[in-house]
């Protein structure tokens, strides 16, 4: 394989965009996406009636991974992009709601174990969270906001 310029800065714009430690998470996160396109690819391959059981198992697990919306049909699926998965990160979601000045803040503060999800306390930046495991986040933190920066103690 031949690297190119575009395909290195394509890749290391990914990496900084959502605070990835190396590129080997990128890749795990580009198998992934390949795996799930590779399913619906084999799906659309099956008559009608063989695959009806198997598309609908594959939607709901996406659905419930909130890779695809309700409703969603095969070609949804091949449509994915690597950074449909990778918003999907706790450490992503995590930046979102916290408003961290970045994803590399935002990784910290996960792998430090101050978030938990309901009662579980998970400290890997990489967890996919589920769509309803999203509102049941909590961040066990002080960050320090701007209007108290701008303060000035005496």
């Amino acid at each position: 394989m031949i690297w190119t310029t575009d395909q290195l800065n394509a890749e290391l714009y990914v990496m900084g965009s959502y605070g990835l430690r190396n590129k080997r998470e990128l890749w795990k996160a580009q198998t992934e996406v390949a795996r799930i396109r590779n399913q619906a690819r084999a799906l659309l391959a099956l008559s009608t009636e063989a695959r009806s059981e198997k598309e609908k198992r594959l939607l709901n697990f996406l659905n419930r991974l909130g890779l695809v919306k309700e409703g969603a049909t095969l070609d949804d699926i091949l449509n994915l992009k690597v950074e449909d998965l990778l918003e999907r990160r706790l450490q992503t979601i995590t930046m979102k709601k916290s408003g961290t000045k970045s994803p590399y803040q935002a990784r910290q503060i996960v792998s430090h174990g101050h978030v938990s999800i309901g009662n579980r306390k998970v400290n890997i930046p990489g967890y996919l969270v589920r769509t309803d495991e999203e509102p049941l986040i909590l961040l066990h933190v002080e960050l320090p906001s701007a209007a108290a920066a701008a303060q000035p103690t005496s």
